[in-house]
């Protein structure tokens, strides 16, 4: 297990100080000029709902975390919106199985690696902004591929997407790095989408629309190579 820890994720202390101290400085002349008044009370409770909603956005919950090298995790937080057979044409130009799940804003957006083993492959590409559900979206917009291969030699893709909101894909793998299960590999801001392609034949044990919870929910469970 991993220690429990309650977190602000550090792609948001930035954000949230640089926000906080904006907001400070339209709210205190308003409360000097106004006496505190209707207005000046709207603009603060306005000003503390946004605050709190990028608090909540880069959240780091307290979670005992997943370890079985048996099995798929959840890389995010979200909704399996794809499972289907595909070709994956940028690292195993084969066939697989796709496992995509959607990030909402009220997500949490951290990422963790689906299995444990050694990253054989990263690149990040430069893209468009489609929304996070688009067929095309996994192709065409900004982008972040991981490939891991595991002890028993199966090879996983991780494909972190941006999407219409998310502007900023962060990872912190590349070629040559070894990782643990769940553990965090990167972070997308804003609503995103995280693809996962596996081997055929891999049992999958997650539905259509639902929601699973990054370094918790099972996946799949790998077959032997």
């Amino acid at each position: 297990m991993f220690p429990r820890k309650v977190a602000i994720h550090r792609e948001g202390h930035q954000i949230i100080i640089v926000t906080g101290i904006m907001l400070l400085l339209i709210n205190l002349p308003l409360a000097i000029i106004l006496h505190s008044g209707v207005i000046s009370v709207i603009v603060a409770i306005i000003s503390t709902i946004v605050i709190l909603a990028f608090v909540s956005f880069f959240r780091i919950p307290t979670r005992d975390y997943q370890l079985d090298d048996n099995k798929i995790i959840a890389p995010a937080d979200g909704k399996v919106v794809v499972i289907e057979q595909v070709q994956e044409n940028e690292y195993f130009k084969d066939k697989r199985i796709q496992i995509s799940i959607f990030m909402s804003p009220a997500n949490v957006h951290v990422n963790r690696s689906p299995v444990s083993g050694l990253v054989k492959y990263q690149k990040y590409h430069p893209g468009k902004y489609l929304v996070a559900w688009h067929p095309k979206s996994s192709e065409k917009n900004e982008r972040n591929t991981v490939v891991i291969e595991n002890e028993g030699g199966v090879e996983i893709l991780i494909r972190q997407i941006a999407g219409k909101l998310a502007r900023k894909i962060r990872f912190y793998v590349e070629e040559g790095d070894s990782i643990t299960q769940s553990t965090e590999f990167g972070f997308i801001k804003f609503g995103s989408r995280v693809d996962l392609f596996l081997p055929i034949g891999t049992t999958i044990d997650v539905d259509l629309k639902q929601k699973v919870k990054g370094g918790i929910t099972v996946i799949g469970t790998l077959q032997d190579k």
